[in-house]
């Protein structure tokens, strides 16, 4: 059995004695584990590092990227949100499927588990983790942006009873200005995927506001500022700007308006 946390103790470096597909499987594995430490400290720290570092080749990526669809379904919370963080890492080195979008895109807008911490299971965030996938996508060429907007609307918009509170609005409303840094998105496209937001907000709950709404307003509060200033992509170093950057902010207020027209 592998001491894992020697591994990460000794610089992430690939143990010897066990070829590197029988690791990245226990490791995979691991990732189902309701233990935090096995689940995050270890095999999500080493096999993202791993792959980060170029270890894995393009097929076991895909390999794994596959297995990672498959635990979209998993029983397990843990299971399931723990899944886009390594489809994350494996697209953003560079090997992307586009059969791997819609088993994300169902699942993101289904899942009915939004805790960010249990406090036996650890981080979960199923939100958060979504939201770095999204973002990857949403930048990615094979990947049209305007879909990943309409993702990113359709998660906040879901009714749950769970009002977001562990960073989840900033890493959707981050992901979701990154999408809207592409060059190829038209004005419309910019603006016309907070619609569903606008309809929903103009014909208010009679039980008042519900997680959905505060939820979505937090996130695109967050949109708003980086729309405004702009924001760092990926690995630069500068801030990337918007095109759109004025009717996105025009749009936004649109929506806020509806819902606290009191300081608008």
């Amino acid at each position: 059995m592998t001491d894992w946390a020697q591994v990460r103790d000794t610089d992430f470096a690939v143990p010897e004695g066990r070829p590197l597909g029988e690791l990245v499987a226990e490791l995979s594995g691991m990732l189902r584990s309701p233990d935090p430490v096995v689940r995050d400290r270890h095999a999500y720290s080493v096999l993202a590092t791993w792959i980060r570092r170029g270890l894995l080749s393009a097929d076991e990526l895909r390999a794994l990227g596959d297995a990672m669809l498959r635990r979209f379904d998993d029983p397990e919370i843990q299971a399931r949100t723990f899944a886009p963080l390594i489809l994350d890492a494996i697209v953003t080195v560079g090997v992307f499927e586009p059969a791997w979008v819609p088993p994300f895109e169902r699942w993101y807008v289904a899942e009915d588990d939004l805790r960010g911490y249990d406090e036996k299971l650890g981080w979960l965030h199923a939100v958060a983790h979504g939201a770095d996938l999204l973002g990857t996508l949403g930048l990615h060429a094979a990947v049209e942006p305007v879909q990943m907007l309409r993702l990113g609307i359709g998660r906040l918009l879901t009714p749950t009873p769970y009002v977001l509170r562990d960073m989840e609005d900033d890493r959707l409303g981050y992901a979701l200005a990154a999408t809207l840094t592409r060059a190829d998105l038209t004005d419309a496209d910019a603006t016309e995927w907070l619609d569903p937001a606008i309809r929903q907000f103009a014909n208010p709950p009679a039980e008042g506001i519900t997680p959905e709404v505060t939820n979505t307003i937090r996130t695109l509060r967050v949109l708003y500022v980086l729309a405004d200033h702009g924001l760092r992509v990926a690995s630069a170093t500068n801030l990337t700007s918007i095109p759109q950057r004025e009717l996105v902010k025009a749009k936004l207020t649109d929506v806020f308006r509806l819902v606290t027209p009191y300081y608008l």
